[in-house]
């Protein structure tokens, strides 16, 4: 059986034929970095690491882009009411990003392009659009000519005629159609711009992914993903820019996770019901966050409460108290085993199960109840009058490679893996080597709070676990 992807796009299911057979190229879409993350945020970057697991699990080869976007009115606003600049704001809440997701286990990305440093790319793209007549300048400011571009609004099945009835044009705007959207924004006063030829200004959002997307995996690409929010208009222009100039599909399989509610409640700034992973993480078992996350399927809307996430963190614990109670049993197990065949077949059937929910359109919520449904088997075996530490052994392996497929340890998380204190000790490197010392001391206070201590020797840095 072979990977059935829901696209967006055709609104079905879809065989997995990748452009280039054993390879995938996958963009997603990550965070306007102008404050912590939020468990929102914190979906699309856990669904789409366990996509790319699943797919490396399959045997592809996945080049990775997730971007960051570091400069818009978010940002700007944020500079000033902190009384900081945007590069500044920007690298504090990346940094905080990364310290975040990565204790979510999400891995990074092969590359996190950031606008301002694609504003060449960026630049020359809006050129080129324009060159072809499908953009056009206004008094500094350039807006992409929406009518031009006939497949526009197939994304999101909607009409051009039923856009424009909701369509205004702002005060302040320039463009001549209220369809047309801003591919690049002349600075206002005091605000962070960059030459171009259209005076100083800065890009919109939507030309940015198409950019950035162009210059790390080409005209084309394999899987486009991010939130359900993105899907009009943001990955609607996306299209339209990118087919406009590149000619040729940008993408063949839009993917888009669902919504998150707050108490049954859509979660909003203006409500105060968004809670923050930064937070989060400091109360709960990271991983407990990420199960809660990965047991419902990625379309379907998730609704948090702390009662739901006590609910999974239970499930959780029975499945690691499975995996510790097999690998208690394979250091006194006897090895008098019967029924070998039997249990054999149970772990095949299990792995087979999982594979072909997993090919399913990515469904986790099935895989997370094959390994809860795991962890009884193994109960049961353990039961068994005598057991073979080679059945043990292949419970074991296989608890370690369907958790890992889906980025869960199984060991108590009461504290850092040793991976996640690499990568945090190779973060504080790079800090110091940057002199960026605020953020290299942050990351050892981070570590000592969690019983990590730091020794900075002439071979480099030295860490030990203080119970």
């Amino acid at each position: 059986m072979s990977i059935k992807i829901f696209n967006t796009m055709t609104r079905q299911k879809e065989p997995f034929v990748p452009l280039e057979e054993g390879k995938v190229k996958m963009y997603v879409c990550g965070p306007t970095v102008y404050n912590y993350i939020h468990i929102g945020n914190a979906r699309p970057a856990i669904v789409f690491d366990t996509v790319r697991r699943y797919l490396e699990y399959r045997g592809y080869d996945v080049q990775f882009i997730l971007n960051f976007t570091d400069v818009d009115d978010k940002l700007i606003k944020a500079a000033n009411e902190m009384g900081s600049d945007v590069p500044t704001i920007a690298e504090k809440f990346i940094n905080a990003y990364h310290e975040d997701t990565c204790a979510l286990g999400v891995q990074k990305a092969d590359a996190h392009p950031r606008v301002t440093e694609t504003m060449p790319e960026i630049i020359e793209f809006i050129e080129n659009l324009i060159k072809k007549g499908f953009a056009y300048e206004a008094a500094g400011d350039v807006y992409f000519k929406t009518r031009s571009f006939d497949g526009y609004g197939k994304l999101s099945h909607q009409s051009i005629d039923d856009l424009k009835s909701g369509a205004r044009i702002e005060i302040g705007e320039k463009k001549e159609d209220p369809l047309d959207f801003a591919l690049w924004k002349a600075a206002k006063e005091g605000e962070i711009y960059w030459e171009s030829p259209w005076g100083k200004g800065r890009p919109g959002w939507h030309i940015e992914c198409s950019a950035m997307a162009k210059k790390y995996l080409g005209d084309s690409i394999d899987i486009h993903g991010g939130g359900q929010d993105l899907a009009f208009p943001h990955h609607e222009n996306e299209i339209a820019q990118s087919e406009a100039l590149n000619e040729s599909p940008m993408a063949k399989y839009w993917m888009h996770n669902g919504y998150i509610n707050i108490n049954n409640e859509k979660m909003s700034k203006s409500l105060g019901n968004f809670v923050l992973v930064h937070d989060l993480v400091r109360e709960k078992d990271p991983q407990v966050i990420r199960f809660f996350m990965l047991a419902v399927h990625y379309r379907n809307p998730i609704n948090f409460s702390q009662e739901l996430l006590e609910v999974a963190e239970t499930s959780l614990n029975r499945i690691r108290t499975a995996y510790e109670n097999l690998k208690h049993r394979l250091t006194v197990t006897a090895d008098l085993a019967e029924d070998i065949e039997k249990w054999t077949k149970v772990i095949e059937v299990t792995r087979a199960k999982f594979i072909t929910d997993m090919d399913d359109d990515f469904n986790t919520a099935n895989a997370i109840s094959i390994l809860f449904d795991f962890s009884k088997e193994a109960n049961v075996y353990l039961q068994e009058k005598n057991t073979s530490k080679a059945v043990i052994t292949d419970f074991i392996h296989l608890f370690e490679e369907l958790a890992g497929v889906l980025g869960l340890t199984l060991q108590k998380e009461e504290e850092l893996l040793d991976e996640q204190i690499e990568a945090l000790i190779e973060e504080r490197n790079k800090a110091r080597k940057e002199k960026n010392f605020s953020r290299a001391d942050e990351i050892r206070d981070l570590l000592k709070e969690q019983n990590i201590i730091l020794e900075d020797t002439a071979q480099g840095v030295r860490w030990k676990r203080e119970k």
